[in-house]
């Protein structure tokens, strides 16, 4: 029973740190400047991934203009996602 619960709430985390971290990258291409609504959404998705993507952004070579953070933690993820499933 605790392994279900626990097989079930990592499975919810990473669902949502997936789709927050494909919303950064999606909102990233779009300007905001006084659409409040936006920014407000921004923060928020910027509040659950940037976390995540700042120890890689230290590890991984700088690239110039473009950030492979995002690409890296959904890998991460997947591949933490799949020995989790496999333990429990």
């Amino acid at each position: 029973m605790i392994s279900t619960f626990l097989n079930n709430f990592f499975g919810i985390l990473v669902e949502i740190l997936y789709l927050a971290i494909l919303a950064r990258v999606i909102l990233s291409w779009i300007p905001a400047r006084n659409n409040k609504i936006l920014i407000i959404i921004l923060r928020v998705v910027y509040a659950i991934t940037e976390p995540i993507l700042i120890p890689i952004k230290k590890v991984l070579p700088s690239t110039g203009m473009f950030d492979f953070s995002p690409m890296v933690a959904l890998v991460l993820i997947i591949i933490l996602q799949n020995v989790v499933n496999r333990v429990f």
